[in-house]
């Protein structure tokens, strides 16, 4: 800090950072100088640490903690934890000698808890015999391991189309209530019924507290809860806490990752994140740049999304799968925060606005969607029945948009768009309703080889659920056979489109190719 600057405060500031440059001990005690919007400079702490934590003298004999964040040659700027209005120009300021940490370990699943690892739920305090640094850094390259373990979400769009492997980063974009929350939701619920083992963090970055209460007595009526983690923050926490979530909940998912389980961290979501962030940077002075970000936005997802791996078998095998969400402004996936966390991520879910209003739910956007892993984290049951239909999909579309214009089609075109609207209409999926792998499997088995082509659109989903039941009822060793994921032999394929055939004639549409009685239009 400059005389010059020194000379602009008030005379008890500068008598106070007058004494404190004659104490011997000015390395590790500071002076507050100002104070305000959740931030707060200090003169001295030549030897504070970037996320260090800083004790601060507040009114009424209390102890407000900080974080340094801004670490110049004389001053430093704080992220204040607590409320600005106990903290007072001239309090004294002590170095902690300990960086931001947050408790782990299995005692924090299944309760509701803040970026700082305190209870949030009204339950017992947590008592947690370890602890681990909030900021961490990636495992290195020799100790990853290629992704080829798939994580199951139980929504056939996804799975069979844009599939996520065990230690992906797959991002989940598209804008406001376009159902984005709820494919994490469901792929949550998914671990738990197919016990899977994996365990839910999930990171809500200034949600409101009712959405989060809703969220935790769904998960709990659907027995998630018992391996689920929920880290909140709400719009009236500080930006502080929106920061740190994020990192609170990797380094609660890195435990599980590398003590050989498997985690899923869903992130809701980053867009709120970077902007809690361009506030703390704008109110520390830091330079902006596009859209008033700081210049280095890229480094603060990229630094986070990077802790997601599939580790070695040296080092356990455990994996981290992150889920981040983005949110888009009018569809514009071409946005400053949008396309950086594209480019740290292993491919992108993107859902459209018109498909949401059509019904189309979950609303996924065949031609923006994909997985940069793909068949690699599919199993091999799901793998061999959905080879093309990504690319059956994304030619019904662009037919159907062109055939507005005709009423003449040929019977190849019309066949392609028949079937491409039954599988769309097989694609659609209620929420809270995952399906298994033989439920996937048989569906799609049933579209692709052309059984369900003559049952009505209208009449399709009865159809398939008529196809599950009767599989679940008269086939159950099929069914428990194909939930294995290995590929299914002729023979089960058999059973399963003989019975497709006979479920699709109770739906056949009885006006269709009958033949017309010429005496009957006299």
């Amino acid at each position: 800090m400059s005389d010059l600057s020194i000379a602009s405060l008030s005379e008890d500031i500068r008598s106070a950072i007058a004494e404190l440059r004659a104490r011997p001990e000015i390395e590790n005690v500071g002076i507050v100088t100002r104070v305000g919007d959740g931030i707060a400079w200090i003169y001295g702490l030549s030897k504070a640490g970037f996320n260090e934590m800083l004790e601060i003298e507040g009114i009424n004999s209390s102890t407000v903690t900080a974080f340094a964040f801004n670490l110049g040659q004389d001053e430093i700027g704080a992220v204040l934890m607590g409320e600005d209005n106990l903290v007072m120009a001239g309090a004294t300021v002590r170095l902690s000698g300990k960086v931001l940490e947050i408790p782990v370990g299995p005692e924090l699943v299944g309760r509701v808890i803040d970026p700082l690892g305190n209870p949030v739920d009204g339950g017992k305090p947590i008592k947690s015999s370890y602890s681990s640094r909030i900021e961490r850094p990636a495992p290195g390259v020799l100790d990853r391991k290629s992704v080829f373990e798939p994580l199951m979400t139980g929504l056939v769009a996804i799975d069979a189309m844009v599939p996520i492997g065990r230690g992906q980063r797959e991002l989940i974009i598209g804008d406001r209530q376009t159902g984005k929350t709820a494919i994490a939701v469901d792929t949550m619920i998914n671990q738990a019924r197919q016990k899977t083992g994996v365990i839910n963090v999930y990171v809500a970055i200034g949600q409101k507290l009712s959405k989060l209460a809703a969220l935790k007595e769904r998960l709990t009526r659907e027995g998630v809860m018992e391996q689920t983690i929920i880290i909140a923050t709400s719009p009236a926490d500080p930006a502080a806490l929106l920061y740190l979530a994020p990192y609170a909940g990797a380094t609660i998912g890195e435990y599980f990752r590398d003590n050989k389980q498997h985690a899923l961290i869903v992130y809701d979501d980053l867009t709120k994140h970077a902007q809690a962030y361009r506030q703390m940077s704008l109110l520390l002075r830091r330079p902006p740049g596009r859209e008033a970000y700081p210049g280095d936005v890229f480094y603060l997802h990229s630094r986070l999304l990077e802790r997601s791996a599939k580790l070695s078998d040296e080092l356990g095998g455990g994996s981290l799968t992150a889920l981040p969400i983005i949110e888009t402004q009018a569809g514009e996936i071409s946005a400053y925060i949008p396309t950086n966390v594209i480019s740290i991520t292993d491919g992108q879910i993107f859902l459209e606005n018109n498909l949401f209003y059509q019904g189309i739910r979950p609303a996924i956007s065949v031609g923006q969607s994909v997985s940069r892993v793909g068949g690699a984290a599919q199993n091999k049951a799901i793998k061999a029945v959905a080879g093309g239909l990504k690319l059956s999909l994304a030619q019904f579309r662009e037919l159907a948009a062109f055939s507005q214009f005709s009423t003449d089609l040929d019977p190849e075109t019309r066949h392609t768009i028949e079937r491409g609207q039954r599988l769309t209409e097989l694609l659609k999926q209620n929420q809270y309703s995952p399906y298994s792998i033989w439920q996937m499997y048989a569906m799609l088995l049933a579209a692709t080889r052309g059984t369900l082509d003559k049952v009505p659109l209208e009449k399709i989903k009865l159809a398939q659920e008529a196809l599950l039941r009767e599989l679940s009822q008269r086939h159950l060793k099929l069914t428990q056979e194909l939930n294995s994921g290995n590929k299914p032999s002729e023979e089960q394929d058999k059973i399963i489109l003989n019975v497709a055939k006979e479920v699709a004639l109770g739906y056949l549409d009885e006006t269709k190719d009958k033949p017309k009685n010429k005496e009957s239009s006299v």
